[in-house]
């Protein structure tokens, strides 16, 4: 399965694929290197909102290149032809790259909006925040622009 962002036809199964996935892992590169970040995450509306420490490592690669894949993965499963043939075992699988540009989010009442958006993911719950929570953390969001999807063994 691919899924140009533009076909909402397939656009579910993209989807259905990130809503299971509990963790995602953020590719960014320093001109020189790769570099692969789990992350936790939020999803709503064709946008991915992400949370972290307010620098490091991660902040200095994306101010310097806000161009991301991020990887989702779900559904693991181990399975073989012949349990006797190394060659016909492998792995069943849904997964998603998704591809963007991080913005990075300084007003209060956004950052407050995409902590819930993080936080239904795992909680199904809002939250109120107070003003050190908020103002200590860096939120960034990608808007998908380009995203492809596998589905094998299923």
């Amino acid at each position: 399965m691919k899924s140009n962002i533009l076909d909402e036809s397939k656009f579910s199964e993209i989807e259905d694929i990130i809503s299971k996935c509990q963790v995602c892992y953020v590719g960014m590169s320093d001109g020189e290197n790769p570099y692969v970040l789990p992350f936790n995450f939020g999803y709503k509306d064709k946008t991915i909102y992400l949370h972290s420490g307010k620098e490091g490592k991660k902040i200095e690669i994306l101010r310097k290149n806000n161009k991301v894949s991020i990887a989702f993965s779900t559904d693991h499963l181990l399975r073989f032809q012949n349990e006797e043939v190394a060659c016909s075992w492998g792995m069943k699988y849904r997964s998603v790259i998704a591809f963007g540009e991080v913005e990075f989010i300084n007003d209060i009442d956004e950052k407050t909006r995409c902590m819930n958006i993080i936080m239904d993911n795992y909680t199904n719950k809002n939250f109120k925040y107070n003003s050190p929570s908020i103002l200590n953390v860096k939120i960034f969001k990608i808007k998908i622009n380009k995203v492809t999807g596998k589905v094998f063994g299923y």
